[in-house]
């Protein structure tokens, strides 16, 4: 078994999220992306709510004040994801 490691940690700097992406830019100039069915909280929320983010800590996540979702970059480079509007 193999565990992920990073030189630095690697942080958000910028999101966008549509129907059916999320897409997360890194400061070292990589995006990752992943659907918006893994969190269907951002999903289900109006265009409106999931434009309105911002970064927790420096960028190690991002949280959506409006829908109360926070989704770590660790955890979006490792493939977690939601599976229930429960938190």
């Amino acid at each position: 078994m193999s565990t992920l490691t990073f030189e630095t940690e690697p942080l958000a700097v910028d999101v966008t999220v549509s129907d059916e992406t999320l897409r997360v830019t890194l400061d070292d100039g990589r995006e990752i992306g992943a659907p918006t069915a893994w969190f269907p909280r951002l999903r289900d929320a109006p265009a409106a709510a999931r434009s309105k983010w911002r970064l927790i800590g420096i960028g190690e996540g991002i949280h959506w004040p409006d829908i109360d979702e926070d989704i770590s970059v660790l955890g979006l480079l490792a493939g977690n994801r939601r599976h229930s509007r429960a938190a």
